[in-house]
């Protein structure tokens, strides 16, 4: 292993020698409107401080930049600003619309493409395209307004803002000469056909920990010596910014300009805003003349020829340097060539040039989405004591129930602008992803919630925060044991039994409170709420029913006895050296049987979540009136397929006690063995099959889900059947008739904020989650079960080759197909044809059920991000 190469810093890391992850893409894109920063009475988080109010208030709880780092407790911050000499502002941050703002929720409405990527962010890349004329502000807001639900949203790039190449492309690039040492090169190119301007404005900046009444230790930037700005901060000691060539030095603090805000004076002088206020208004006093501060940038005044670039070069160390730039290229240059060594290792078995970049980019989208956490519930709900009481409706409101959160750590977000918060079962998607190239950094993440400042005394995991007691689906098991055996095969066979042991430790405390809190009847049939699927029921499950009652849910029952099955096998892997979780197995097997049989008889009323007619699995409305089947052929009926396990012989004589109690379990309870296992029959290998489903059923409702007429598009599998585009099911109340129809794209209703569809486009998580329960399948059933794919198409396939069409199908979605069209991409020519635009690649939230076009948020690598590992298992 070289001295020098990722591998190497990677396992300095691991064992602590050296802190190569203490400087990171830790920043969000948007701080702004969350949930964190929110003081109101009424919960309004995205009216509390807009976009426009950003740009004056100091944060609470966390900073935003555009490609920007931060250290790991997110004390100092970098990001770049820029300015076009027509923006009525600069640009500091992303700008997107509200919740109420757009037509289908908030939206980030900017073109930025996370290019490259290194565990240890020893080399980082990034573009941002920054548009020369005005930003039109106003016109994204009024024009999405305009727009119904019905309507597609109303892009920044359909404004024509980025038509004959009147934009910047800014290449921001981080390499990493040691831990404390950070060099950074920003090249902005002039796309169009005549000189342009731009002011190209690094910012450095503390996070404001001193306002708040609890540290008063202030922290200070000055002007030093060769174009430099000087960093002392007691807890992370001293920096240096050196800055190439001969930039203007502008200070001001990091402090809310509350008399801009409020109306109200104070002391204090040079606020937040200073630099804007100077650059753009020519305000000359809103910058410190002392050059001192808490906030500081470096501005550099560019004239740019048409069709050439300018090149910054700054450089961020704890070393002081007489000569910071004289080796600069050589170091950009080394970090380069290792993290192209480093993919070249991890890509060694694919030739496709194309699905190396497509999995590249979804590597380093990954990689960015990392950011510091930091809340802390309790002080938030009673506030801080220098500032204003906040109003007394807060400590009835929001998150009330999770006092003992607080959270201060670096953590992976589905979405750091539309989603900048941890969200449990997104978490879970990325750290299977992760563990390709960082699997201490997964079995972190993963153990980070069971953690007791996040997991809850109940045993709940939080959700997100918008609402920590909603319930995301149980996933972490199945997350622990992919990560576990992600790890164990880099590790050449030797698995970390210690992550795993002190998971599951906590992971029985979040059974427990499953059992305890979503099993309303004690009958083992599970409710669990809207369990991440949104707007894809009848009725929002997350709420109470109307006219009473409540809903026994496939999708929850089904994920229950998902979590059941990855327990014991869990369980079964640390018995082989510690025979003590024999029992543990055996307790999840057995639970895992009981939810079977409640499924097949609900109550004992003999009252089926399978239907047999429509051979499906569907949701049950219990109301006092009785028992309904809402027969709704989505997602729900579908999620069955992963409640799946195969054990070995091997497994079976290692663990002799488990084999025992279930032998004799197994022929005691005869009517519970019948319906889920083959568990006398062996498979090819001499193995053991535990399923919901049984091969006739498992070919019943793969009929289904491979029927281009329902389920199966050309881009992976629908997350509603599209039977009920012609046929919408409606259920009749005495108020209200509640419809689900077929609708490939955006959502047409404003259940959950509107920005978030589950009623026919196609999702990764769930999709993969189908394909990894094929090939479980196939490793007990073999070659010889087949099943028709695509159902009436006369080819039959084994489960594994289903599992790979599928898997190509969603792959699809990136590839150019023979006209050099991106499925993903959408209709506008310019993301098709434009040699700047065509390669980078935005990993959506979800895509269109009919023609694979992004949805939702667009730089939702996180669970999306899981085309990397679809790419890698093509080619293994």
């Amino acid at each position: 292993m070289k001295n020098h190469s990722e591998k190497h810093r990677l396992s300095e890391s691991d064992t602590l020698k050296k802190k190569w992850k203490k400087w990171g893409p830790y920043l969000a894109d948007r701080q702004w409107g969350t949930v964190r920063e929110d003081y109101s009475a009424n919960g309004d988080a995205w009216g509390n401080i807009t976009h426009d109010s950003a740009r004056s208030r100091a944060y609470r709880w966390g900073e935003e930049g555009i490609g920007g780092i931060s250290d790991d407790r997110q004390l100092l911050c970098f990001a770049l600003s820029f300015w076009n000499r027509k923006d009525p502002i600069l640009k500091e941050r992303f700008f997107g619309l509200t919740q109420n703002e757009g037509n289908h929720g908030e939206d980030v409405k900017e073109n930025y493409y996370y290019l490259d990527n290194n565990p240890t962010h020893s080399y980082m890349k990034m573009l941002y395209k920054y548009p020369q004329s005005e930003f039109p502000y106003k016109k994204l807001v009024d024009e999405n307004k305009r727009k119904s639900r019905l309507d597609p949203e109303y892009e920044l790039i359909d404004t024509g803002i980025f038509d004959a190449g009147r934009y910047f492309d800014i290449f921001i690039e981080y390499a990493k000469n040691n831990e404390n040492d950070i060099l950074i090169k920003v090249t902005a190119h002039n796309r169009g056909n005549k000189i342009a301007t731009i002011d190209l404005i690094p910012q450095i900046w503390f996070r404001n920990t001193w306002s708040w009444g609890l540290d008063n230790d202030k922290p200070l930037l000055s002007k030093s010596d060769q174009n430099s700005i000087n960093i002392e901060h007691k807890k992370l000691g001293h920096y240096t910014l050196y800055c190439d060539g001969k930039p203007d030095l502008l200070f001001t603090d990091n402090e809310t300009n509350v008399k801009k805000l409020y109306g109200i004076r104070n002391s204090l002088n040079h606020y937040k805003d200073g630099i804007n206020d100077y650059i753009v208004n020519r305000d000359k006093n809103a910058i410190n003349p002392n050059q001192t501060g808490t906030k500081a940038a470096a501005r550099y005044q560019l004239n740019i020829l048409p069709g050439k670039s300018e090149t910054v070069c700054l450089r961020l160390t704890a070393i002081q340097l007489k000569k910071p730039f004289s080796n600069f290229n050589r170091i950009v240059t080394e970090r380069i060539a290792e993290a192209n060594e480093f993919y070249e290792e991890l890509q060694a078995e694919n030739n496709n040039p194309e699905t190396r970049d497509i999995q590249r980019q979804a590597l380093a989208g990954m990689l960015w989405s990392k950011q510091f956490y930091y809340f802390n519930i309790s002080q938030w709900l009673k506030g801080d004591p220098s500032q204003p009481v906040p109003p007394k409706e807060r400590l009835s409101g929001r998150n009330k129930e999770w006092l003992h959160l607080n959270n201060a750590d670096i953590i992976s977000m589905p979405d750091k602008w539309e989603y900048p918060w941890f969200a449990a079962w997104d978490l879970a998607f990325h750290c299977v992803t992760l563990a390709m190239v960082d699997p201490r950094f997964a079995k972190d993440q993963l153990k980070l919630l069971t953690r007791e400042w996040y997991l809850h005394p109940n045993g709940q995991f939080p959700a997100y925060e918008w609402n920590f007691s909603d319930s995301n689906p149980p996933v972490h098991g199945w997350a622990t044991w992919r990560v576990y055996k992600i790890d164990k095969k880099l590790n050449h066979g030797k698995g970390d039994t210690e992550f795993l042991e002190s998971i599951l430790h906590k992971l029985l405390l979040n059974f427990t409170w499953w059992v305890n809190r979503k099993d309303e009847e004690n009958r083992n049939i599970f409710q669990g709420g809207f369990l991440g699927l949104d707007n894809i029921g009848v009725f929002d499950r997350s709420s109470e029913i109307p006219g009473g009652g409540h809903i026994e849910q496939a999708d929850g029952t089904a994920w229950m006895a998902m979590y059941s099955l990855n327990l014991m096998r869990i369980s079964l892997e640390l018995a082989k050296t510690n025979p003590v979780y024999e029992d543990l197995a055996t307790k999840f097997l057995e639970h895992f049987l009981y939810i079977a049989g409640a499924m097949a008889n609900i109550s004992g009323e003999g009252v089926d979540l399978w239907d047999d007619e429509d051979k499906f699995f569907y949701d049950v409305l219990h109301t006092e009136n009785g028992r309904t089947k809402l027969k709704v052929r989505s997602m729900v009926g579908l999620i069955p397929l992963f409640a799946v396990e195969v054990i070995d012989e091997e497994t079976l004589k290692s663990c002799p006690q488990f084999a025992s109690r279930m032998s004799w379990f197994l022929s005691y309870r005869t009517d519970l063995a019948s319906l889920v296992s083959r568990w006398n029959d062996e498979g090819t290998g001499e193995t053991h099959l535990f399923s919901l489903l049984r091969g006739h059923r498992l070919k019943r409702i793969l009929t289904r889900m491979l029927d281009e007429t329902e389920f199966l598009s050309d881009y992976g599998v629908r997350a509603l059947s599209r039977v009920h585009e012609q046929h919408p099911y409606i259920y009749v109340t005495e108020f209200h008739n509640h419809t689900v129809d077929y609708q490939p794209g955006e959502s047409s209703t404003s259940m959950f904020g509107g920005n978030s569809n589950w009623r026919g486009p196609v999702w990764f998580p769930v999709n993969f989650l189908i394909i990894e329960s094929l090939q479980r399948f196939h490793h007990y059933f073999g070659d010889d079960f087949k099943v028709e794919c695509p159902t009436n198409s006369g080819r039959f396939l084994t489960l594994k080759e289903i599992s790979d069409e599928l898997s190509s199908r969603l792959i699809k979605i990136f590839l150019k197909d023979r006209n050099g069209r991106r499925p993903v991409f959408g209709e506008n020519p310019l993301y098709h044809d434009d040699i700047h635009f065509k390669d980078y690649i935005l990993f959506y939230e979800y895509f269109h059920g009919n023609n694979g076009r992004g949805v939702g948020a667009s730089h939702q690598t996180g669970w999306t991000g899981l085309i990397a590992k679809l790419i890698q298992s093509k080619n293994q």
